[in-house]
């Protein structure tokens, strides 16, 4: 098990991205939450097998079709188990 953490730049707020997001996320039984920040970017902690988190990560290259992804980051890390589900979070 592993833990993706990503921010994804671009137009990504106000498309349907964290919908997008978290509908890929719990099509492939992946936990975590992904959120919306401040500065405009996205957010996302996931959870799961590293074969399922690269699935979700080749996604979040692409989006929803009105998303336009300007840049991925993406960090890796053990998972740490804390979550049950993926979730949609307030924004920060």
């Amino acid at each position: 098990m592993e833990r993706l953490e990503a921010r994804i730049e671009g137009r990504v707020q106000g498309v349907g991205f964290r919908h997008f997001v978290w509908q890929q996320a719990r099509a492939l039984g992946l936990t975590g939450w992904v959120r919306n920040r401040r500065d405009g970017s996205v957010e996302v902690v996931a959870e799961g097998p590293r074969e399922r988190l690269d699935v979700l990560l080749a996604a979040l290259y692409e989006g929803p079709p009105s998303a336009w992804v300007r840049s991925v980051e993406a960090r890796w890390a053990p998972a740490r188990g804390e979550f049950a589900e993926f979730t949609v979070r307030p924004t920060v």
